[in-house]
């Protein structure tokens, strides 16, 4: 079975990472799966008459990429959510290729939780989502303390 790293294998300052490029087709299957039928994302008529000029991501979808850290990297398979922060700071746009980035920034062996730093930065390197998660990492089986 694969697990990911227990709260005592992680390491503070720890970081990991998953890139994709946003693609229309992945904006489509976001809205069509969530029912995130906003104009802003999926009609490009709509999206021109906006501040951005044309249709971007949906924020949440990148908050999706950093779940992908966290469930199957850092710290990985067996990981439960427990909080997420987030402020989305710059639009994204098909074409642009994202870097979802977690940071363990705090251990709390006592609570057997971790916090995490998540960002999302753009090919350009800037910031464009900005938060901070806390997560129960997996336990060893047969350990549930």
């Amino acid at each position: 079975m694969v697990r990911g790293k227990t709260v005592d294998e992680l390491k503070l300052g720890e970081k990991a990472s998953f890139a994709k490029t946003i693609t229309e087709t992945d904006v489509y299957l976001y809205a069509g799966i969530t029912g995130d039928l906003n104009p802003a994302h999926v009609n490009e008529e709509y999206a021109k008459g906006t501040y951005f000029k044309t249709r971007i991501a949906h924020g949440m979808l990148l908050a999706g990429f950093i779940s992908t850290v966290i469930g199957t990297i850092l710290p990985g398979p067996g990981t439960v959510y427990l909080k997420q922060d987030l402020e989305f700071l710059a639009p994204v746009h098909f074409g642009d290729t994202i870097t979802a980035q977690v940071e363990i920034t705090n251990i709390l062996k006592s609570k057997k939780h971790v916090r995490l730093r998540t960002t999302c930065v753009n090919q350009e390197g800037k910031i464009v989502v900005d938060g901070e998660a806390i997560v129960s990492p997996p336990r060893r089986e047969g350990n549930s303390k």
